[in-house]
């Protein structure tokens, strides 16, 4: 087996290496080509031309969800509750921890597809030669050394070194570059190309993994996004549990100044451990965000990662792939100039009749699409003759006749047309200098009539040019606090005109420098990255490393594309957004995709995102100052009365009640923020507490009412009964405070949400009355003295407290925490 073919070295090496050298390094023969006995030897060796994708074992994923902080708290209450005898509690917290588990694993399920779509576009067939025979089968099949045949509408199913004939290449899903691409003898075919035009025979050089296609694959693969949601779970339990630990350890050196024995403790530390768990803090953000991804695929949005949509709340830059998503990716006619008296109707004519429909040549496309949006008519014109364009002439050419006058009509690369005319070079190139700077591709068009010589009619300037909506998109984006980035593959020219006509102004940089930079100094590669606003001729592993940068200098990054050359890219970043005519190798590698035309969507998932953020921000501000209200007011009272004012099952009953009741706060009424959303946990916690120290005045207040007036002194079960119906209500009317950053009456919540929470009330009014096991009746009027008091503190105290915490304006840092 030739040594060559074990890793083949780079797609530069063979596109170098000349025709003989190669066929010679693979060991195959040009004319008969490989024998299916040699094929089999390769088979073995190389293996299929497709990706694999290493699938992780779903037991082992599964096991996973025991693991981590909310699981460690549940498992440790579970030990405690175990050591003290408490059963009950121990069956109860084992269901949460289950729950906790299959809600993780459920959601974790949303994995990309972008792998399995690559092996999807692999499986077409291909024309082989075998045995010296021909032959149509799998492209799965082909091995280094094969002998293949490609035709126009062919997808090249592996990396092709051309033996002979010519081709016209669409690479824009791998490179980026709008244009199509001719291909002629020693050129290279990437594998993930469409032959627009010609036909070929080729020596398959790479397959499977190796290809340019399959490297673009692996960085799919090795693209891993930054989840945010476990970060924020991460940090919240962090602060749940330093305000436990603080409570615990002030709890046990006050106990042991007294003289009481620290195992007597044990009880306390379990309830102040279980009240601290955000079991249902998962499921608020996986129902937040589903109900979130419902809407917006009402809007013409796909989300295909759930946390997509909040990753768009916290988004503060978008970089956009200019071709297929800032442009159209079709060629149009971006100008114009006359020659010889002719009108620019006349050149845009003459250029039709040069062209032909059913070739879908993306220039002879321009001219005939640009001739019927000006209601050009070409009718009366007879066709003697045409010649399709020859990568060889550079232009096509045509005869055509009318009312007796015959026209020899040809266009193509100026250069082309000078030698047929004979027109001076420099006075053409000073004409079209303007089309030159901006990057536009520049033909010629010449005409003869009857027997006159050719000469030039006119210049016409080719260009991708932006969606109509383009700027506009743009525009909304900065208004959001967006940062907008554009990445090409074409040239700086074009890319610098592209961004003039949508409205970015700053600097555009080649990958070159940065290549460089990558290599001798990182720091100055991410400056430049920082400080520019678009980048030209990139390719795949540049987008993905662009991305990898910004993320690393702190940024929540989003990226749209449409092509293979953007997947890696789209499956790093936070927020991957394929457009409606993406592959599907965008659109799995994307964690949203638009199935409308046009940009404006992707607005509506930035405003739909930020409104899923306040709703989630809600949830865990009012579970902040609801742990900090039953830590500190269980460990004062017991402080002052010597008491457990509740019992474990008090407060995992209170988990169910408070905590996945609140869960409807995923349908409330919201306004997003009108720039990038941030988890400043920190910041969060410290709003949170400030609230909760007048809650637990609050409730000691009602204590003592219920203590002295209703003579709860000495009935302990009473008691607990009487404290879990203060932390209850306590916990579903802040909900009504924080919700709002004015005042609870400045917007209604949603009608799911204030029914679901009316119930629950009026249900734990039910229970604490009537009693059930393990929580001891008490009478009706101890039940609306809490239920009147808590009322009035919460509506008329807390709610101008926190108004004028959270004025807007007031505090910027807080400005978002609630909606």
């Amino acid at each position: 087996m030739p040594e060559a073919r074990d890793s083949h070295g780079t797609n530069g090496d063979y596109e170098d290496m000349g025709i003989d050298e190669l066929v010679a390094s693979l060991a195959t023969d040009v004319k008969s080509g490989l024998s299916s006995e040699e094929h089999t030897k390769r088979i073995t060796f190389e293996g299929y031309n497709e990706v694999t994708d290493k699938k992780a074992n779903q037991y082992i994923n599964f096991a996973k969800k025991f693991s981590g902080p909310t699981a460690w708290m549940l498992e440790a209450v579970i030990v405690l509750s175990l050591i003290l005898g408490n059963y009950a509690d121990v069956y109860v917290v084992i269901a949460l921890l289950v729950l906790n588990a299959v809600l993780g694993y459920f959601q974790e399920q949303k994995a990309s597809k972008a792998v399995d779509a690559l092996k999807k576009q692999l499986q077409i067939n291909a024309r082989v030669l075998r045995d010296g025979t021909w032959h149509f089968m799998p492209s799965r099949e082909l091995v280094p050394g094969d002998i293949v045949r490609i035709r126009a509408g062919d997808f090249v199913p592996a990396d092709i070194k051309i033996l002979d004939g010519r081709l016209d290449v669409d690479q824009s899903a791998l490179t980026g570059e709008s244009l199509s691409v001719p291909k002629e003898h020693a050129h290279m075919l990437f594998s993930g190309s469409i032959t627009k035009s010609g036909e070929a025979t080729g020596l398959v050089v790479f397959t499977g993994a190796k290809t340019y296609f399959g490297k673009t694959t692996e960085l799919v693969q090795f693209a891993r996004p930054r989840l945010q949601v476990e970060e924020v779970v991460s940090q919240i339990v962090k602060w749940l549990l330093v305000i436990v630990g603080l409570a615990l350890v002030i709890t046990f050196a006050v106990s042991s100044l007294a003289g009481m024995n620290i195992l007597d403790i044990l009880p306390l530390a379990l309830v102040l451990l279980a009240s601290s768990i955000p079991v249902a803090l998962p499921a608020m953000f996986t129902i937040t965000m589903a109900l979130g991804s419902m809407e917006l695929a009402k809007r013409g949005v796909l989300v295909t990662r759930l946390s997509a949509s909040e990753d768009a709340a916290t988004m503060d830059t978008l970089c956009l792939d200019k071709t297929g998503t800032i442009t159209m990716n079709r060629l149009t006619v971006a100008g114009i100039v006359t020659e010889n008296g002719m009108s620019e109707e006349d050149v845009l004519m003459f250029g039709a009749l040069a062209s032909e429909v059913a070739n879908h040549d993306p220039i002879d496309n321009a001219f005939i699409i640009s001739a019927n949006d000006r209601k050009i008519s070409i009718d009366g014109f007879i066709r003697l003759s045409f010649i399709p364009f020859d990568p060889a002439t550079r232009r096509t050419e045509t005869i055509v006749e009318k009312n007796g006058e015959r026209y020899r009509i040809v266009k193509g690369a100026i250069s082309a047309i000078v030698e047929l005319t004979g027109t001076d070079p420099a006075s053409l190139r000073t004409r079209s200098a303007g089309f030159a700077a901006k990057g536009y591709r520049t033909l010629a068009v010449a005409l003869g009539v009857n027997e006159k010589p050719l000469s030039v009619i006119g210049l016409v300037a080719l260009s991708d040019m932006p969606r109509a909506d383009a700027g506009k998109l743009i525009s909304d984006l900065q208004n959001l606090g967006i940062s907008v980035r554009m990445l090409t593959g074409d040239a700086l020219p074009i890319a610098q005109e592209t961004a003039r006509q949508v409205g970015l102004s700053g600097t555009i940089s080649g990958t070159e420098e940065l290549d460089s930079l990558q290599q001798t100094d990182p720091a100055k590669a991410s400056c430049i990255i920082e400080e520019s606003i678009g980048f030209a001729r990139i390719y795949p592993q540049d987008k993905y490393r662009i991305v990898k940068s910004l993320q690393e200098s702190g940024h929540i990054v989003g990226m749209t594309g449409d092509g293979i050359n953007d997947a890696p890219s789209l499956r790093q970043a936070e927020v991957g957004i394929a457009v409606s005519n993406a592959t599907d190798v965008a659109k799995g590698a994307a964690s949203a995709v638009l199935t409308r035309e046009g940009l404006g969507n992707i607005v509506d998932l930035i405003r739909v995102g930020r409104m899923i953020h306040q709703r989630m921000l809600t949830w865990i501000f009012n579970k902040v100052v609801k742990t900090f209200q039953i830590v500190v007011f269980v460990v004062v009272a017991f402080l002052l009365t010597g008491q457990f004012i509740v019992s474990v099952f008090d407060v995992v009953l209170l988990l169910f009640v408070i905590d996945f009741v609140t869960l409807s706060l995923s349908t409330d009424n919201v306004r997003g923020s009108q720039k990038p959303d941030s988890w400043d946990i920190s910041e969060l916690v410290r709003s949170s507490l400030v609230l909760g120290v007048l809650v637990v005045l609050e409730s000691l207040v009602i204590l003592a009412v219920g203590l002295g007036p209703l003579g709860l002194t000495g009935k302990t079960t009473a008691i607990q009964t009487f404290s879990f119906a203060i932390l209850f209500y306590f916990g579903m009317l802040t909900v009504f405070v924080v919700r709002e950053r004015g005042h609870f009456w400045d917007s209604f919540p949603s009608r799911s949400l204030f029914l679901i929470m009316l119930a629950d009330m009026c249900l734990v009014a039910v229970l604490v009355t009537v009693g059930i096991p393990g929580l001891t009746a008490i009478p009706p009027v101890d039940t609306l003295t809490v239920i009147s008091m808590s009322v009035f503190f919460s509506f008329v105290i807390n709610d101008f407290v926190k108004y004028f915490m959270l004025m807007p304006g007031k505090n910027k840092k807080t400005d978002n925490i609630t909606s």
